[in-house]
């Protein structure tokens, strides 16, 4: 009798722990529902922003988000702040009532700032937008208008050239010239005596020309030789100078902004070419009558003339600088301080030119 009654004992035991733990596992499952398509689903969101954002995959960088994101699961539950994006709090109750919901949102949100910190390099595309049929007195040419366009971002304003074949064929001579070695694989379009007006042609060749580029601008050296960096600007600046000589300062100015972009867009911001095109922006600014433009144009300069002990355009910009400051209201201490160096090193400013006077004298060939 006795040992039936123990029996029995144990398996109502039995049962009572059977249900708790099926009641567990029920209030878990309430608790975290669907966690693991939400897990799967995490992860499939990171390999399409990693795609996104920063257009290579590391594995390097996979392996530590997976490790962050189980260090998220171990440690403790983050803190309920609010409802979890995409879910309705009739169907999923409030945050604090599913931790899967806000561990998703922490998860994306560290994948968001290492996907951020991860972009490699911009990538310089060129594309023929149009092409144009140009006929003179004595000749008749295409005129092909290309934009320099960055990988991965959107430009508000192009960056734009407009050349014909002949300006290609120079290019490539002058290439050839000084590096026969890297240009030995680069193919150009050849002449041709007849056709050079049809549809056809002028596609082939606005899709050879593109190649033509940026196979040119992969090779480090050629990229930074003045043959190929001069070949989009020179123009642009030339006719600047001719613009503002000539007192047309909101032509020229549209002008020199575009030499602006195109020396932005080849990664050229420290040469003197790119100092003389801020001279130009700083002077028609101020013909025009646009200080604060041109105090900022002004300011940039000096930037990129920190470090540089002396430099012809220097005292120009100072005193633009100084002026500019003084009709704008801005600070100019820094640049008087640096002036009167100038002054103890060097020769009386007041025999030194003005920036427009360096702009107009500076030879450009």
């Amino acid at each position: 009798m006795a040992a039936r009654i123990l029996h029995r004992l144990r398996h109502a035991l039995a049962g009572e722990g059977g249900r708790e733990e099926r009641a567990c596992g029920g209030s878990e499952a309430e608790d975290f529902p669907e966690s693991s398509e939400l897990e799967d689903d995490t992860e499939g969101l990171s390999t399409r922003l990693s795609g996104t954002l920063s257009f290579t995959s590391h594995e390097d960088e996979e392996e530590e988000e997976e490790e962050d994101g189980a260090g998220d699961e171990l440690g403790e539950p983050p803190q309920p702040t609010g409802t979890a994006a995409g879910a309705e709090d009739g169907e999923w109750g409030p945050a604090a009532e599913r931790p899967g919901g806000s561990l998703l949102t922490r998860q994306l949100q560290e994948l968001w700032k290492k996907s951020r910190g991860s972009l490699v390099p911009q990538r310089l595309l060129f594309e023929v937008t149009s092409a144009s049929v140009v006929s003179e007195r004595s000749s008749k040419y295409v005129l092909y208008t290309i934009y320099l366009i960055r990988s991965g971002r959107f430009d508000k304003a192009p960056a734009a050239i407009a050349r014909r074949y002949s300006d290609f064929e120079r290019l490539n001579r002058r290439l050839r010239c000084r590096f026969g070695c890297d240009m030995a694989g680069i193919a150009f379009p050849r002449k041709r005596l007849r056709r050079n007006f049809t549809a056809e042609t002028i596609a082939k060749r606005s899709r050879a020309f593109e190649q033509f580029l940026s196979h040119l601008h992969s090779i480090a050296e050629i990229r930074r030789s003045p043959e190929f960096l001069e070949f989009f600007f020179l123009q642009d600046l030339q006719a600047a100078q001719r613009l503002t000589c000539t007192g047309m300062y909101r032509e020229a100015l549209a002008t020199w902004a575009n030499a602006y972009r195109l020396q932005d867009r080849l990664g050229v911001c420290g040469s003197g070419r790119f100092l003389l095109t801020l001279a130009g922006l700083a002077v028609c600014h101020q013909e025009l009558d646009e200080l604060c433009e041109a105090h900022g144009f002004c300011e940039q300069a000096l930037q990129l003339l920190e470090a540089q002990g002396s430099h012809p355009l220097l005292g120009p910009f100072l005193q633009a600088h100084v002026h500019l400051a003084w009709k704008v209201g801005k600070d100019k201490r820094r640049s008087e301080a640096r002036l009167q160096d100038l002054r103890e090193a060097g020769p009386p400013l007041q025999q030194q030119p003005t920036l427009k006077e360096c702009l107009i004298k500076e030879p450009l060939e």
